[in-house]
């Protein structure tokens, strides 16, 4: 029979990492501010060119459908806050 022995040493709190110097962001703190924003909106560029984009058929049938659900979802709302007035109307008088 095997026999599980916990080996984990847990480091004192400023032993082992005296020597090491912190890290301040590697590559990104080398750039200047202006270099970061057009490498950010090269990313954003770069990431729309990715999307699949809906054909004008397929937007305008997306576009109802949401219409429609948006409309049953406020006569459904109506519906309930009305007769809920109207139960307090006749509890309270």
């Amino acid at each position: 029979m095997t026999e599980i022995t916990d080996t984990t040493e847990v480091p004192e709190p400023g032993g082992s990492s005296e020597g090491k110097k912190p890290r301040k962001g590697g590559k990104r703190a080398k750039k200047g501010p202006l270099a970061r924003l057009a490498l950010f909106y090269r990313q954003i560029v770069a990431e729309l060119r990715k999307v699949v984009w809906p054909t004008r058929q397929q937007l305008s049938t997306y576009t109802s459908v949401v219409i429609v659900f948006v409309v049953i979802i406020i006569a459904l709302v109506f519906v309930i806050d009305y007769g809920l007035t109207e139960v307090m109307k006749h509890v309270f008088g």
